[in-house]
């Protein structure tokens, strides 16, 4: 099984994905590859500048990208090669493909109130205050088409 936690930023997936990888210690995260610097800061992800991240994509070493925010992110295809479910932080937008690709696919929605969303933003110091506008302007961004999943 592959389990997709999504939602806005800020709205804490993160912290919802370190609770059931403590509950349940057979359950692997998936890193994310992103075009972000590794500095950034936040979950534990692999950075790459995004000549390198072309590269990858080009030799396909990837199971599912994305693109969200100016970054782009992947889901190595070698993280899923191993038997055992799987838990990855993931992008409302990706689910169509995420959905074509891992027919296993459980979702999970997580979501907060806006003002909750922008204090988390505005802590991790990461986003400027337009940048934040922005992100709350996403927020409340539809579930895709024929999705299923389970809010929280």
């Amino acid at each position: 099984m592959i389990v997709a936690v999504v939602g806005p930023s800020g709205a804490g997936k993160d912290t919802l994905i370190c609770g059931a990888l403590a509950a349940r210690p057979d359950l692997r995260l998936v890193r994310r590859v992103i075009t972000r610097p590794t500095e950034a800061g936040g979950e534990d992800f692999e950075g790459v500048v995004p000549e390198e991240f072309a590269r990858r994509q080009l030799r396909g070493d990837f199971a599912l990208t994305w693109e969200a925010h100016g970054l782009f992110y992947g889901i190595s295809k070698d993280q899923l090669t191993a038997p055992g479910d799987v838990i990855f932080n993931g992008s409302r937008a990706a689910l169509p493909a995420a959905a074509l690709r891992f027919p296993d696919l459980r979702v999970i929605l997580v979501t907060a109130p806006d003002i909750v969303l922008a204090a988390r933003l505005a802590a991790r110091g990461r986003e400027t205050p337009s940048d934040i506008r922005e992100r709350l302007s996403r927020a409340a961004f539809e579930m895709p088409e024929g999705i299923d999943f389970q809010t929280v």
